[in-house]
């Protein structure tokens, strides 16, 4: 089969397209011929060796969240069966690339995956597993004895696949929900029922404080200039301490895979509950370029790879 690996660290430039062994599905695994793998800034991170936790030696594949058909299953392997729409994440925090999703067959354990739903394309679906994770976990450390409905968060970054699905959360949750688009993207912004969309050169010390702001690119000190003091701000990589005097909580959101919460997202998306874009698709042979598409940045939703 074809997949890309990254040579070496560094830039788009590592990355090699090349031959490799088709997988076979161990016990409580099943192979999936994938169909669409989305392009994430942690992929472009691990190929430059700044993500945490990431692989130390190469070679390895980027790639965590996939969409599908199930190809094979492994030996006492239940839940899906040949042909099943799937779509999933690879839990690239333990596999570090191996496997990664950026080729055209992966072996990959029954909990990773759920069914995709009727109507819900693989290239829309294969946009939602980390973003909308990261999104409702993140929400999720804040509870509803601490900020009740009504109370306001502000949400950086809300034209990005984390952001977005944080601000539509937000909303679903009964928050009053201040949103930072990204130039010339308020009016999408908008349209996911924010209170107030937010300007990306705005002084969010000016917009604040609120009790809650969910940091999604991160901006970190500028973010932390918009909580309250004693609010909570929750962010998707370190960000430098506040301090302490301000009793604000710190808290910070790195993935975790959660099946169940999972089938869920992918429901309300299927649903058209919840919403996302995709910005561009291209195949998986000019990997290298999706990368530097999205170091160059400005893309309005996801980028995905396409195999098939």
């Amino acid at each position: 089969m074809l997949g890309v690996v990254a040579a070496a660290l560094g830039g788009p430039e590592v990355l090699q397209l090349t031959e490799l062994p088709e997988p076979e599905a161990g016990p409580g695994q099943v192979v999936v011929r994938i169909r669409a793998v989305c392009v994430h800034p942690a992929d472009v991170a691990a190929t430059t060796g700044e993500i945490p936790l990431g692989p130390d030696v190469p070679p390895f594949s980027p790639g965590w969240d996939i969409a599908g058909e199930v190809a094979s299953v492994g030996p006492d392997t239940a839940d899906f069966e040949v042909g099943d729409r799937v779509v999933g994440m690879i839990p690239w925090y333990t596999t570090r690339g191996v496997p990664g999703g950026y080729a055209e067959f992966v072996a990959a354990g029954v909990d990773w995956l759920v069914r995709l739903p009727d109507g819900l394309d693989f290239v829309s679906a294969a946009t939602v597993p980390l973003n909308a994770q990261t999104a409702h976990q993140g929400l999720s450390l804040v509870s509803p004895a601490m900020l009740p409905a009504g109370s306001s968060i502000l949400v950086t970054g809300a034209s990005g696949g984390v952001g977005g699905f944080a601000t539509q959360l937000a909303v679903q949750g009964g928050y009053r929900v201040l949103a930072q688009a990204s130039n010339g993207d308020e009016q999408w912004v908008h349209s996911l029922g924010v209170h107030e969309v937010v300007s990306r050169s705005a002084d969010l010390a000016r917009v604040g404080p609120v009790a809650v702001v969910f940091d999604a690119v991160p901006l970190g000190e500028a973010a932390a200039a918009a909580v309250e003091d004693w609010g909570i701000l929750v962010a998707t990589r370190p960000t430098p301490p506040i301090v302490p005097a301000r009793g604000v909580r710190q808290e910070l959101q790195l993935i975790r895979l959660d099946r169940k919460l999972l089938a869920d997202l992918v429901e309300q998306v299927a649903a058209g509950r919840l919403r996302t874009r995709v910005a561009a698709t291209m195949p998986l042979t000019e990997a290298a370029d999706a990368h530097r598409r999205v170091l160059a940045g400005g893309l309005r939703g996801k980028l995905v790879l396409t195999v098939g």
